[in-house]
């Protein structure tokens, strides 16, 4: 996909959710959320392999407040709140999330559903809420492709 169709679907919060990130796509998906000054946050899982491993890196890499208390449902008023970091749309890359969806596929599968709550929320207020999941391998074939 070129940075015009994602362009065009990035503002678009009734399809906001979670997707594989797609291959290749970086530049021309970091082109149109710059363009439309969304924020992309990348957070890097890679030495990622349990829930507070992962608790630990979205809370720093998304700058959550003091009081983030890094439990799942403290994981969830951060990502429906984000008042800190108020934007018309979010964009949210977890990158290399194979070694957490293999170790801890349970764990992995609730916080990708937090995520999709989060979607959910923002969507009711027009608020587009995009998290791209970048895997390598077939642990999270479930995953709708971005298209």
């Amino acid at each position: 996909m070129s940075s015009v169709p994602f362009h065009a679907l990035l503002p678009r919060a009734e399809r906001a959710g979670i997707y594989h990130m797609p291959f290749a796509a970086d530049l021309a998906l970091e082109e149109a959320a710059e363009s439309l000054d969304y924020p992309m946050y990348r957070i890097n899982l890679s030495k990622v392999t349990d829930k507070d491993g992962f608790l630990a890196a979205v809370g720093t890499s998304l700058g959550f407040p003091d009081w983030y208390g890094h439990n799942w449902d403290a994981l969830a008023d951060c990502l429906t709140d984000l008042s800190w970091m108020a934007a018309d749309g979010y964009v949210i890359v977890l990158d290399h999330a194979d070694a957490f969806a293999s170790a801890n596929p349970t764990d992995f599968a609730t916080a990708l559903s937090i995520f999709q709550d989060a979607a959910d929320t923002w969507r009711e207020d027009g608020i587009p809420f995009w998290t791209l999941v970048g895997t390598a391998s077939d642990g999270a074939a479930w995953l709708r492709d971005l298209e």
